[in-house]
């Protein structure tokens, strides 16, 4: 089974990139191009992953990306300006273009990581991975064990992996074993995961169903020419767009 299932992904794969999926723009690609290499280019791509759950990715990144472009409300992605605005200052400029959507609850997410990164880091995102020895497995331990209280939904497993991605693919971090990082799971991942045969649909009830898919693609790809988090974008785009036919 595992040999039917990678000759799909293979050819998923190379669908994708001969850009024959439909619809390849990716939310994250809705930004505003800083420079790679910055903390504020870290921070743009790290802050509102925190509000990524339960919503379209599309809007929250388009959201993000006309919150920053407003002199008004770009304040936001600023670590200090956050820390010494009131919550009401934060809770508005967060909800002008509907990066926060729960007002409240995302403006503490929000206003929480700032305080962390400003507490751990001086600021600087970029520190946690240079303090990690860019290692996957000992950032994802500082973020989601030592110190999960102090990073609100962004230590969860799903978004956690996610996260990595995104920071892989849209700034110039460089991962020491980015074979360690999963796919992430989520509602687009598993309906690929029941289209392909990786899981059944009645799978989808169970509580660990995100870590059984994880382990799943780790087995299938094993020893082959993917790492897990290279299918993310083709499996993602494969299921938003109705499961083009693999041929």
């Amino acid at each position: 089974m595992n040999n039917e299932i990678f000759d799909k992904l293979d050819k998923l794969y190379c669908i994708w990139k001969e850009k024959k999926l439909g619809g390849e723009f990716m939310p994250e690609d809705y930004n505003p191009n800083l420079s790679k290499s910055s903390n504020e280019n870290y921070l743009y791509f790290t802050l509102p992953m925190a509000l990524n759950y339960q919503r379209n990715s599309y809007k929250l990144w388009e959201g993000a990306k006309n919150t920053f472009e407003d002199n008004t409300t770009n304040f936001v992605f600023n670590i200090n300006e956050v820390i010494d605005s009131s919550v009401s200052e934060v809770k508005k400029a967060l909800t002008k273009y509907k990066l926060a959507l729960q007002e409240n609850k995302q403006t503490e997410i929000w206003m929480k990581l700032c305080f962390t990164i400003k507490n751990y880091f001086d600021g600087d995102i970029r520190l946690l991975f240079k303090n990690c020895d860019y290692d996957v497995n000992k950032i994802r331990n500082f973020i989601q064990v030592e110190h999960k209280k102090d990073f609100p939904y962004l230590s969860g497993n799903k978004i956690c992996n996610y996260w990595l991605y995104v920071l892989y693919q849209y700034t110039d971090i460089k991962f020491c074993n980015l074979d360690a990082l999963t796919v992430a799971p989520d509602t687009h991942i598993l309906q690929a995961s029941v289209k392909l045969g990786i899981i059944n649909k009645e799978d989808l009830t169970k509580n660990d169903i995100q870590k059984i898919v994880a382990e799943r693609f780790f087995d299938i790809l094993k020893g082959s020419k993917y790492r897990p988090i290279d299918l993310h974008t083709p499996l993602w785009l494969w299921s938003r767009n109705g499961f083009k036919e693999i041929q």
